[in-house]
């Protein structure tokens, strides 16, 4: 079939809204107990509801859930894994009232820790089941009504009244407790602010007594400048665990008082800990570790023999892995690839063989239809160079005018201590298949490149993060690959202030979106969550010494400098960047005429989880650009108020 000509962001696409929102579920948490495969959906049909799943020995799914019930913790917040396989029965935070439930194996759903006073709200992640089974060591944090959080480790008792044991406090968070096989000792991570947990952890150990709880307590590892990520206590009893002590987050072991790497490279086994339970290695039967590590922008599998410290990187079609389960002797993980969405997936190690599990997608589109992934390296400031990946604008049923170059979305990730990975992404694929560019900024910050890539935007954010999305766009106009008049930025919290900065700071963008970005960072440091409360200490400066500095970095005070259209998108009960940073922004564009335009979410947090919402937010988008660079829009769309943009 020949391609129709068509301007660039006016191709009709396969991919619609509806059908990445609504035929898309997120997939994470796996873990094997007795053989069996679990792992979390997160359903936006639902309502963003997280569902556990348990695949049965007949290879059908059930719920193991009541249908009411949404497994989501909110420690710090960002939450992450609160799932623990007790025999038939399943331990699981629910998201309403963030108490622990007991589900049996007929559905039935049991409180196992109290309704909290009135004047307090208490919250569970990370837990662990006690090696003789009797309780759950875990991660707390409990909300009081003055405004206060308290954060630290508890055991609760699955016997009796569920009674709580504090087992150790007096840090400001805490993450990772993991009892030795034989439950006599007891290891954990902790950190104080200003730290972020991938600036500075320590590793702590105790010996633990099930009467006296914890004694003879003593950091082994880390400090301000050194993180750990992910302790792990092998079969035999050896505590390892990933620090990033030589500049890249490598897997050690300690043994005797001493600390040894097993295996050593320029490449990174951890990750930013936005989130608990992060999973990137195991131990095997045979005592070999099977691991995920990372590598500009790609994601790999190794099985590793800690004895001799030898590296055995394993054939795997999928370019990005995200999580890792064991029943022993094969491998249970997530992946993707450039054209392959997550799936779940079983590697038997013996022969290689892949058996897929579970698709994200029951829908199944054309692979020709899927701009490919390239990760690319470009110049930036300083003589550096920073890293992206490139996804050029790809249709089989079009092309673009002869001469034209096509637009292109910049977009800055989220975090901003984060990265993007090289694989399908069908918010990414929805943009190329009508003719976009997208290029994904691995700015400085990012985490897989190392230590001193990450630390680039210490007290340079705004600046760093800006200059490198710019510098990207400018690389790919100069190689004749996008047209320099019309380059977006676009993105989402951090990758939000990144957007709003770059408008304010630089003139070169055509266009911008924020969804649920910082405007006024001392506004960011008044009102936000214990977690990131001191997080621009790094990034900006500690405040208020670096008042100034706020003042200069904060997009809202530059809303005169705009010379382009913007488009803000805002969850109304965002507890992380509130609806007042959106708010702050609007007035300021609504004063000084600029055109703008706002789509407000009801219900929605710090990241959008209902389809409609989804769908809403995107269409939003496309529409906005076609008004502001004249296209025709592919499909119909509701049209979005736009303030002050004149044809």
């Amino acid at each position: 079939m020949t391609p129709t000509t068509a301007p660039y962001g006016s191709w009709h696409s396969p991919i619609s809204a509806d059908l990445m929102a609504g035929s898309v579920v997120s997939l994470s948490r796996l873990q094997v107990d007795g053989g069996r495969l679990f792992w979390v959906e997160g359903r936006p049909l639902e309502a963003g509801r997280n569902v556990p799943i348990e695949r049965l020995d007949d290879g059908r799914f059930r719920e193991r859930i009541p249908g009411d019930h949404n497994s989501r913790t909110l420690v710090h917040e960002y939450g992450g894994k609160m799932d623990i396989v007790v025999g038939n029965n399943y331990i699981y935070a629910n998201f309403i009232d963030q108490r622990l439930y007991l589900v049996e194996d007929d559905q039935t759903a049991q409180a196992i820790t109290p309704e909290p006073p009135q004047e307090r709200s208490i919250r569970y992640a990370d837990g662990r089941l006690t090696p003789d089974g009797k309780g759950i060591v875990c991660a707390r944090e409990t909300h009081h009504e003055d405004g206060s959080v308290v954060n630290d480790i508890a055991l609760v008792l699955l016997e009796g009244d569920a009674r709580q044991i504090t087992l150790v406090e007096g840090c400001d968070f805490y993450s990772n407790p993991r009892f030795s096989p034989d439950g006599a000792q007891l290891a954990y991570l902790c950190w104080n602010n200003p730290q972020m947990p991938w600036d500075g952890t320590e590793l702590w150990l105790a010996d633990f007594d099930p009467v006296e709880g914890l004694s003879n307590q003593r950091r082994i590892a880390g400090g301000e400048s050194e993180s750990i990520f992910q302790p792990e206590w092998s079969p035999e009893g050896v505590l390892t665990f990933v620090s990033d002590r030589t500049g890249w987050w490598n897997l050690y072991q300690i043994e005797d008082g001493q600390v040894r790497a097993i295996a050593p490279m320029a490449a990174e086994f951890g990750q930013p800990q936005w989130l608990f339970g992060f999973v990137r290695y195991l131990f095997l039967e045979d005592g070999k570790i099977a691991a995920i590590y990372s590598q500009d922008s790609l994601d790999y599998l190794a099985v590793i023999d800690p004895k001799t410290a030898t590296i055995n990187t394993l054939e795997c079609p999928f370019t990005t892995l995200t999580d890792i389960a064991t029943d022993g002797s094969d491998l249970y993980l997530i992946g993707a690839n450039s054209t392959t969405g997550l799936l779940i997936f079983k590697l038997t190690l013996s022969s290689s063989e892949i058996e897929v599990i579970k698709r994200s997608s029951d829908i199944e589109l054309d692979p020709s239809t899927f701009s490919v992934a390239e990760p690319i390296a470009f110049p930036t400031e300083e003589g550096l160079d920073a890293y992206a990946i490139f996804y050029p604008p790809h249709n089989p049923a079009f092309v673009g005018p002869a001469g034209e170059q096509p637009p292109l979305i910049v977009i800055s990730h989220g975090g901003p201590t984060s990265a993007s990975k090289a694989r399908l992404y069908l918010g990414i694929q929805y943009w190329t298949s009508r003719g976009f560019g997208v290029v994904d900024v691995n700015y400085g910050g990012s985490t897989g490149y190392g230590r001193a890539y990450r630390e680039r935007l210490k007290g340079n954010w705004g600046i760093v993060d800006v200059m490198d999305c710019i510098n990207a766009a400018r690389y790919l106009v100069s190689q004749g690959r996008a047209d320099g008049e019309r380059v977006i930025v676009r993105g989402g919290s951090a990758g939000g202030y990144t957007t709003l900065r770059a408008l304010t700071w630089k003139d070169y963008f055509a266009a911008g979106a924020s969804y649920f970005g910082l405007a006024e960072l001392e506004a960011f440091v008044e009102d936000t969550h214990k977690f990131e409360a001191r997080y621009l200490d790094s990034l900006i400066g500690p405040y208020p010494e670096a008042k100034e500095t706020y003042y200069n970095r904060s997009p809202v005070n530059f809303v005169d400098d705009i010379n382009c259209p913007m488009i803000l998108l805002q969850g109304l009960e965002d507890k992380i960047v509130p609806p007042s940073q959106a708010e702050i922004m609007l007035e300021a564009l609504r004063k000084n005429g600029l055109p703008h335009a706002y789509v407000p979410f009801e219900g929605e947090q710090h990241g959008f989880r209902k389809a409609a919402s989804i769908i809403r937010a995107i269409e939003a988008e496309y529409y906005f650009y076609s008004r502001v660079f004249g296209f025709d829009l592919s499909e119909d769309i509701e049209p979005v108020d736009i303030i002050g943009l004149t044809e």
